[in-house]
């Protein structure tokens, strides 16, 4: 969820902090890069650790991941459309970290370009922790079913698994459009101050409330984990005469 939900905003992040598209892209796809250095290793130490102990702590961390990415809101100023946008043209002027813009040269300051690097570092450490968090459940989870479960039910569980992976996306697509609804700054400026809606061009969204709750849920998802014993009874198929 908290994965597609990125892949979601992302365009509304890169208005709100004057990413290029390239940049906007690697901060999209850099959770895939903690995940594929760590999917083997991790895979290979499957039957020597406590597999739902560690899918527990992979969802602490895609928790702490998520809430990393929401701080740039927090620890940054508020949303100033008006540099950011040309009324004239609509065009997004971007304020790209050490060069300034072409569209008001004058605009693009050495506080929005900080502003900017900040944003992007923290963006791709949540990113980085967030593929490092999502590697345990795939590996151990399954492992973990196909050792204990029964031949019989074995497929069914599995397909619980591959049907809630495709249920978060399409989850996460939905809180996005309801979370893009609403002002990004709603926390920092009275609603009589927003003087935007969401039909113009300079609108943002409060992309950052979706992560917090992606946070809270993987949080509260984590805990069952902990209760798992390293080992469980292997299921007997029942055969009905």
């Amino acid at each position: 969820m908290t994965s597609g939900y990125m892949k979601g905003s992302i365009s509304t992040i890169e208005k709100r902090f004057g990413f290029s598209s390239q940049t906007s892209g690697l901060v999209a796809s850099f959770n895939e890069v903690g995940n594929t250095l760590l999917i083997v290793f991790v895979s290979y130490f499957g039957s020597r650790v406590h597999r739902p102990r560690l899918i527990g702590c992979g969802a602490i961390l895609v928790s702490l991941a998520a809430f990393i990415i929401s701080l740039p809101h927090f620890v940054l100023g508020i949303y100033e459309y008006d540099r950011s946008v040309s009324e004239k043209s609509n065009v997004t002027d971007i304020c790209l970290p050490g060069q300034q813009s072409t569209a008001a040269p004058e605009q693009c300051t050495t506080l929005r370009a900080s502003e900017t690097q900040i944003a992007l570092f923290l963006l791709l450490l949540g990113q980085g922790l967030l593929g490092i968090g999502a590697v345990p459940i795939q590996p151990f989870g399954i492992s973990y079913i196909d050792d204990f479960a029964s031949k019989s039910n074995s497929p069914f569980y599995l397909g619980i698994i591959f049907a809630a992976t495709t249920l978060g996306p399409a989850i996460a697509f939905i809180l996005m459009a309801v979370m893009l609804r609403v002002y990004v700054d709603i926390d920092k400026l009275p609603a009589v101050d927003v003087h935007l809606t969401h039909k113009d061009p300079r609108w943002v969204g409060a992309w950052w409330l979706g992560f917090l709750f992606t946070s809270a849920l993987a949080a509260i998802s984590a805990i069952p984990y902990f209760f798992f014993p390293r080992e469980l009874q292997k299921e007997v198929r029942t055969h009905q005469g």
